[in-house]
C-alpha cells in the first residue's frame, strides 16, 4: 500500500526531490517557501541517498550553484519566492542559453517590490514570458495541490532532461502552506556516474578515451553563431508546444461558459462552478497544468460551444492575455482578480460571472 503523509505543499517539494533521486538542492530561505529547505535539512538525505543540500549565501549564489551542478548532468534544483526568483533571472537565462536541465520552484508572494508574504499569482509573466534577458522559455508547471507539488518535482526533472531546458514549478503561498495528504511514490535511486555519462553525453564529466572534454557555455560572440543558437532554441520550444501541453477540465463537456484558472485559483473556481451549476448556469473549468506550453489549442477547440470565458487570477490580469490570444476575439473574455495577497472566494467569482455575462 502506498504511504500517505499529511504535509504542507512546501514539504511535499522536499520529499519529492529526495524520492525522485535528486542529486542536489541549493537554496536560500524566504517566506512563504522556507519549509522546502527546512524539510530537506530535517530529512538529511545526504546520509541516505547522498543528495547534497546547501544553503547558499544568496539567491544569486544558489542559481549559479545550480548552473554548475546542471553542467555535470546532475539532477539539481532550487526554490524561492518571487523577489528571490528575480535575483535568479540572470542565472536562469544562462541555464536556458546553455541548454541545461534543472528544476526551479517559485512559491509566489505579493508584490511588486518587497510586497507581502501573502500569496499571489503575479509572477506569471516572469515565468512564462522569460523573466531574464534574451529569447528563451522554460517549461512551467502549475500545481494545484500538495500532491501536485510532490509529483511535479519528478515530472519537472523528466521534462527538463528530455529537452535540456530549465523547468519551473510555479506555485503560490496557498499551495505551499496548505496541509493535505500526499501519496508518496517509490524511492528512485540517484543515477550512477556511469549512467550520467551515458544519459548526458553533453555533460562536463571530464575527458575520456572516446572524446575530448565538453564545453558548456551560453556565450557566442559571432552573431551568426548566436542566431543559429536561437533558431535551435526556438525549434525546441515549438516541439515542446506541440507535445507537452497538459491541462485538466471540470464539467466542461456541456459548458456554455468557461472559467480558466490555474493553481490555487482553479480550486476556488471549481467550487464556483458547482455553485453556478446549482443556480442553473452551464459553467465549466479549464485548468492549465502547463503554463508553458499553454493549452491554446484546447481553448480554441472549445470556442464553438462557448458564449464567454472568465479568467480568474490573484493578479491584475496576466494569464488572461494568453487566453485572449487563443480566443482571437471570437467570444468575450473577461477577467476577475484580487491583488495584495487577498484570495477571492467562490462567491466572488460567481458574482463576477453574473456581472459580466448575466446582467
Amino acid at each position: 500500500m502506498a504511504e500517505k503523509i499529511l504535509m504542507k505543499g512546501n514539504e511535499a517539494i522536499a520529499y519529492g526531490a529526495i524520492r525522485c533521486g535528486a542529486d542536489g538542492y541549493f537554496g536560500y530561505p524566504i517566506t512563504p517557501q522556507s519549509e522546502v529547505m527546512e524539510t530537506l535539512m530535517e530529512q538529511k538525505p545526504w546520509e541516505t541517498t547522498g543528495m547534497v543540500v546547501l544553503q547558499a549565501e544568496s539567491e544569486t549564489s544558489s542559481i549559479n550553484m545550480v548552473y554548475g551542478g546542471a553542467s555535470t548532468g546532475k539532477k539539481v534544483m532550487t526554490s524561492s519566492s518571487s523577489l528571490g526568483i528575480s535575483l535568479m533571472a540572470e542565472g536562469l537565462s544562462y541555464l536556458a542559453g546553455a541548454e541545461l536541465p534543472c528544476v526551479v520552484v517559485n512559491v509566489m508572494r505579493g508584490g511588486p517590490g518587497l510586497g507581502t508574504i501573502q500569496p499571489s499569482q503575479a509572477d506569471y509573466f516572469q515565468a512564462v514570458k522569460g523573466g531574464g534577458h534574451g529569447d528563451y522559455k522554460m517549461i512551467v508547471l502549475a500545481p494545484a495541490s500538495a500532491q501536485d507539488m510532490y509529483d511535479y518535482v519528478g515530472l519537472g526533472f523528466d521534462l527538463a532532461f528530455k529537452y535540456r531546458i530549465p523547468a519551473m514549478i510555479l506555485s503560490d503561498g496557498v499551495i505551499g502552506q496548505m496541509m493535505e495528504k500526499v501519496e508518496m511514490g517509490e524511492m528512485k535511486p540517484r543515477r550512477t556516474a556511469e549512467q550520467v555519462k551515458a544519459e548526458c553525453p553533453w555533460a562536463l564529466t571530464g575527458k575520456t578515451p572516446e572524446r575530448d572534454r565538453n564545453l558548456i557555455t551560453s556565450l557566442a560572440l559571432d552573431p551568426n553563431v548566436q542566431e543559429r543558437v536561437n533558431i535551435k532554441l526556438q525549434a525546441k520550444y515549438k516541439e515542446i508546444q506541440e507535445n507537452e501541453v497538459r491541462y485538466a477540465t471540470y464539467l466542461a463537456e456541456d459548458a456554455e461558459y468557461l472559467f480558466v484558472a490555474y493553481g490555487s485559483m482553479s480550486r476556488i473556481c471549481e467550487a464556483a462552478v458547482d455553485q453556478a451549476r446549482e443556480a442553473g448556469y452551464k459553467v465549466g473549468l479549464l485548468r492549465p497544468i502547463t503554463l508553458f506550453p499553454f493549452p491554446e489549442k484546447q481553448i480554441k477547440d472549445m470556442i464553438p460551444q462557448l458564449k464567454g470565458i472568465l479568467t480568474v487570477e490573484m493578479s491584475a490580469g496576466q494569464m488572461v492575455e494568453d487566453v485572449r490570444l487563443a480566443v482571437e476575439g471570437r467570444i468575450p473574455v473577461e477577467f476577475y482578480g484580487r491583488m495584495g495577497g487577498i484570495i477571492p472566494s467562490p462567491d466572488e467569482v460567481l458574482d463576477a460571472f453574473v456581472k459580466f455575462f448575466k446582467k
